[in-house]
């Protein structure tokens, strides 16, 4: 589905649609309009966000497909999600055009709406073969309405963060078969087209940098791991020193020697999420052509039991020289961060570096699928972090970091062990991954387990990968890290 923008409706619309606020009168600019209001008050629809009444009239002498559509208290969630309500309702509906009357609405909420409406339209049938004629999608044009001179620009703005939504979106989805590290490399390759810098480290690379706890997770998988990293400069070198963002790429995870149980395990193709939000941000950037410098780091492997894969006990050497001791191999995802943050520390000198993972089952446990857990040692870093959550939708909730925690996580063999006890998993993971960040540099983890995937529809999602930490990330980058 695209989004147009045109002064007038159009002619072959085949259903007008009119945004209403909360409490607001239901008067819709069409003929029957009494009708209109009949229906929404039979229905006891008030412009709650998102809430929708639908109807058939004559119009121009026709009979059109009418929808009202709530947009609540005004804000930009509300009309995203009224947006979303529409996309969901008129998707497979078997129209092909739809027109949102937006005369009556300032640009920037229209922008949210059709925002919305095409973050809910994002669907991936790739592998569907047998799609009934009702099931597939009919919707290709959906028109905002205005004359407001700033509504194309304000547009291609979000339109462009729905492109790196999408991406990710993309990319999780996709099952392990297709996407492992190589092919992660070449879906990212296009990006340089937009002005994205791309370099790659092989498996031999790595293996002379030292990465031995990355490398260690990789051994069991005939799929080579890649370690990709992704460079934006939109400043002109007025930035010198980039945003530093570093996403955990497991493209599947079974556990390795340490195995999941079997029920469930198809969804670890989703462990990549961390990195898949990190592409997904690059993308969105270049975009938009952010005036910002950002790189985006993604530490790409699989984690198999093969006869040659890393065993409970092993003791692996990261790039950074502290040991580590493999209490379990199915907390794989810490080993790989470790020296991917690492080498990006080194290699670019950051003053600021994220960190987002599908980390822990733990977190899962703590938030549910309402929040992402953010660790910090920064407080500054950590509020703007959880204002752009709010600003986002991509909601977050901090935890504590300590050196009780940190001391859990001893080895009597080893410089630390991968795993500490039963409790606070999700902390003893961030105090893992903090060993691993160098002295001046202000760091935050994101443990984004619970949200990346949904098994039932959300605001501006079906279910399946909801493209999370890429409007996040904006934010952030828009409110803290744009050059002036």
């Amino acid at each position: 589905m695209k989004i147009a923008i045109s002064a007038s409706r159009p002619e072959d619309a085949g259903c007008l649609i009119f945004p209403i606020a909360k409490g607001a009168d239901i008067a819709p600019a069409i003929e029957a309009r009494a009708l209109a209001a009949d229906a929404a008050a039979s229905l006891r629809f008030a412009g709650e966000a998102g809430g929708l009444v639908e109807l058939f009239a004559s119009e121009a002498g026709k009979t059109m497909r009418i929808l009202l559509v709530g947009t609540g208290e005004g804000s930009a969630a509300d009309f995203e999600k009224a947006g979303a309500s529409v996309s969901a309702r008129l998707l497979t509906s078997g129209l092909s055009h739809a027109a949102v009357d937006g005369t009556a609405i300032e640009a920037a909420s229209l922008a949210h709406l059709g925002f919305g409406a095409l973050l809910r339209a994002w669907r991936i049938d790739t592998y569907r073969t047998r799609l009934s004629e009702k099931a597939k999608p009919t919707l290709e044009t959906l028109t905002l309405v205005s004359e407001a001179a700033e509504l194309p620009a304000l547009w291609a703005d979000r339109e462009a963060l729905a492109g790196g939504v999408a991406f990710t979106r993309e990319l999780i989805s996709e099952p392990a078969n297709i996407l492992y590290p190589e092919s992660f490399v070449e879906r990212c390759a296009p990006l340089a087209d937009l002005g994205v810098e791309i370099s790659v480290l092989t498996e031999d690379d790595m293996e002379r940098l030292g990465m031995g706890a990355l490398l260690g997770v990789a051994q069991g998988s005939v799929r080579k791991p890649r370690l990709l990293a992704m460079r934006w400069d939109g400043t002109g070198g007025i930035q010198e020193k980039p945003l530093l963002l570093v996403g955990k790429g497991v493209t599947f995870d079974t556990g390795g020697i340490s195995l999941k149980p079997g029920p469930g395990m198809e969804d670890m193709k989703w462990d990549m999420g961390g990195a898949g939000a990190v592409a997904g941000t690059m993308k969105a950037l270049a975009l938009r052509k952010a005036n910002a410098h950002v790189v985006g780091i993604c530490g790409l492997v699989e984690n198999m039991p093969d006869g040659n894969a890393q065993r409970p006990g092993d003791i692996v050497t990261t790039m950074s020289g502290q040991t580590v001791e493999v209490l379990n191999t199915d907390a794989e995802g810490r080993l790989v961060l470790c020296d991917a943050i690492w080498w990006a520390q080194q290699t670019y000198k950051p003053e600021v570096l994220l960190d987002l993972a599908t980390l822990t089952g733990a977190m899962i446990i703590a938030l549910g699928h309402e929040h992402a857990g953010l660790f910090s040692n920064d407080d500054g870093l950590a509020n703007q972090l959880l204002s752009a959550g709010v600003q986002s939708g991509d909601k977050l909730w901090r935890f504590p970091l300590s050196e009780a925690y940190d001391k859990l996580l001893d080895s009597p063999i080893a410089d630390i062990k991968n795993i500490g006890p039963r409790y606070a998993g999700s902390i003893t993971a961030a105090q893992f991954i903090k060993r691993f960040v160098q002295d001046g540099v202000k760091w935050a983890h994101l443990d984004i387990a619970g949200m990346v995937w949904a098994d039932k529809p959300g605001a501006t999602w079906d279910k399946g990968a909801t493209g999370y930490g890429v409007r996040l990330l904006d934010q952030l980058i828009r409110d803290h890290y744009q050059a002036d």
